[in-house]
């Protein structure tokens, strides 16, 4: 199985929503990489920083990775600017390589219509109901749902978006998850020993 990690990024992305997820995959010995609408060309978060993708979404490519992340920005809501990326997740869920979105890119993958069929959730039930998809019956009203290869989350759990991907990629299983959890979600002190014994 690949170890590269690929971050979707863009303009308006919400750069605090996928930083646990990265920072801990990098720490448990994957490679992060970036990948833009167009290589070398620096997208800006919504936070201001700039970043310039590792490679194109052209030459993305589900057999190379382990992982598609997904994360919020403005332009999931405002046009169809990021629709290929949501496409892309379509590309990857059928090679069986797992999609990791959170907040307006669930709104994304409901257009592509692949949460109509899943159990997922997201910002609200509401939210994801405006962009007409068929799925509202698998709305699972809960901070993040793994669903075989796809997590999704709302935009206000980026631990416990974290803690499903952590989770689905192997860099912590059973106790050492929940202890890394505990710790960054509930700060819980005794989590911390767990965590590093």
């Amino acid at each position: 199985m690949p170890r590269t990690v690929h971050l979707a990024v863009y303009d308006t992305l919400a750069d605090w929503e996928t930083g646990h997820a990265t920072a801990w995959l990098a720490r448990s010995g994957f490679t992060v990489k970036t990948v833009g609408p167009v290589a070398d060309k620096p997208v800006t978060t919504i936070g201001g920083m700039r970043i310039v993708p590792d490679l194109s979404l052209a030459d993305l490519r589900p057999e190379d990775s382990a992982l598609l992340i997904l994360p919020g920005g403005d332009l999931w809501d405002t046009g169809d600017d990021l629709a290929p990326f949501a496409a892309a997740a379509r590309r990857f869920l059928d090679a069986g390589v797992p999609v990791a979105a959170i907040c307006g890119a669930t709104a994304g993958l409901a257009r592509e219509g692949l949460l109509d069929d899943r159990p997922h959730t997201s910002a609200v039930s509401f939210y994801l109901a405006a962009t007409g998809y068929k799925g509202g019956e698998h709305y699972v009203d809960t901070d993040a749902v793994t669903d075989g290869d796809l997590i999704t989350a709302g935009p206000t759990e980026p631990v416990a978006f974290a803690r499903e991907v952590l989770g689905r990629m192997g860099a912590f299983e059973g106790a050492k998850l929940d202890a890394w959890y505990r710790l960054f979600h509930d700060s819980d002190p005794a989590a911390y020993e767990e965590l590093n014994s």
